[in-house]
């Protein structure tokens, strides 16, 4: 298995057999393939006397989405990774293990978390997950921290920025996010009971412009080695645990786009509730959750890096009062403007969030799409004015009608 092809179900068995440390010799494993994204094969293989299982994700050379007519590198398996390793290394316990890594087949061999649940799967049943905004709020912390110039050397920090140079998925993003559901593109797929709002975001030119600061920072500011997709779908969860899967997108930009990820996925949710939620009691005390993990996540990550600033800051100059303040508030403001344009993107977009997708009657649907957008939009437009995270908070409460 030397040369790149796509594994059938019997030569991932076969390649699982000749791990080493994994499984026994006369192991009886079984097979499936898993995979519901739009970029992988996924495997989970498992021991049937022992219970021990794997997974392995093997990268294809196009996007499963479209289809071969849309190309992709497989360099993306080294990317994904390398920085599954490098976030191990700083935030031990927050992502699966990596047992293997194999070059010529595009493939990664990790910890199976099937006793974890995809997070937007949990949200959008009404569950709640209590550490998840410490968790997640430290790994932003840490991997952000730690891959700047702020955390460690700044001539190995553009080695770093070399060897996570990512291309194909960068231009995903540039398209998808920034430029897409601004214009007529053939990629855009939305409710046409919501087409008169899609097509106001085509016309408005106040808005443009903050987009186009937006992706001039999405393509310029390697402040950090970034997830680059942190959303609900790239994070298992339970009550005590939070792994960060699926870093492939993975690459030096502003860290304000990995906390928006995290932020707009949390508000697609709230959003979503409206059509999910007859009660309105448990709906209204359910979004309020949503939004104080909003701000639990941003509270933890500034606390978080705060204090690795204090105490493992490398640049000199970087330590002159009130340097900090001023760094952090822009953090912040790309925050808000980057969660806001993660927002309209899977609403008028070409991949949408199942928490809303799954509500069946069109015209529900369409009020949570407006309300998502409603957020969105306003999160885009104040997003450089914006002081504190309490204003990302009541942008969304003034919106759902929860002020």
């Amino acid at each position: 298995m030397s040369q790149y092809h796509a594994l059938t179900l019997e030569e991932a068995v076969a390649y699982a057999r000749e791990l080493p440390n994994l499984f026994a010799p006369d192991a009886e494993l079984s097979v499936r393939e898993i995979g519901d994204g739009n970029l992988n094969l996924v495997f989970h293989i498992q021991d049937a006397t022992s219970q021990k299982s794997i997974i392995m994700k093997q990268a294809v050379p196009y996007a499963k989405v479209v289809g071969e007519s849309w190309p992709l590198s497989l360099e993306r398996a080294r990317i994904e990774s390398e920085a599954l390793q490098l976030h191990e290394s700083l935030c031990p316990g927050l992502v699966p293990h990596v047992f293997a890594y194999d070059h010529d087949l595009a493939l990664t061999v990790m910890e199976d978390l099937s006793d974890h649940v995809i997070m937007r799967r949990g949200l959008s049943e009404g569950n709640r997950y209590p550490l998840f905004a410490g968790h997640i709020g430290e790994f932003l912390a840490r991997t952000l921290f730690f891959t700047s110039d702020l955390g460690m050397d700044q001539q190995q920090k553009k080695e770093n920025v070399r060897r996570f140079i990512n291309p194909d998925l960068c231009k995903i993003t540039e398209d998808l996010i920034f430029d897409d559901p601004y214009t007529d593109s053939p990629n855009n797929s939305y409710n046409p009971l919501i087409e008169d709002a899609a097509e106001s975001l085509r016309t408005d030119t106040a808005l443009h412009l903050e987009v186009a600061l937006l992706r001039e920072a999405f393509l310029t500011h390697a402040e950090s080695l970034l997830h680059g997709d942190l959303h609900t779908g790239s994070i298992f969860v339970t009550e005590e645990s939070t792994k960060v899967i699926d870093p492939e997108f993975a690459y030096y930009g502003p860290m304000g786009f990995d906390i928006g990820a995290v932020l707009a996925n949390l508000l697609l949710n709230l959003a979503a509730q409206t059509g999910r939620m007859p009660d309105e009691a448990a709906r209204v005390d359910f979004q309020r959750y949503l939004l104080g993990t909003v701000r639990d996540v941003w509270d933890v990550f500034e606390t978080t890096f705060t204090k690795l600033w204090e105490e493992h800051c490398v640049d000199r100059i970087a330590r002159t009062p009130g340097y900090r303040e001023v760094y952090l508030k822009k953090v912040l403001r790309d925050t808000a403007g980057f969660t806001g344009a993660k927002m309209v993107r899977r609403i008028v977009g070409l991949a949408h969030v199942s928490d809303i997708e799954g509500i069946e009657d069109p015209e529900v649907r369409a009020r949570a799409e407006r309300l998502a957008l409603a957020i969105g939009r306003a999160l885009i437009l104040k997003g450089r004015q914006v002081e504190s995270i309490e204003e990302i908070i009541a942008t969304a409460e003034q919106a759902a009608g929860l002020a």
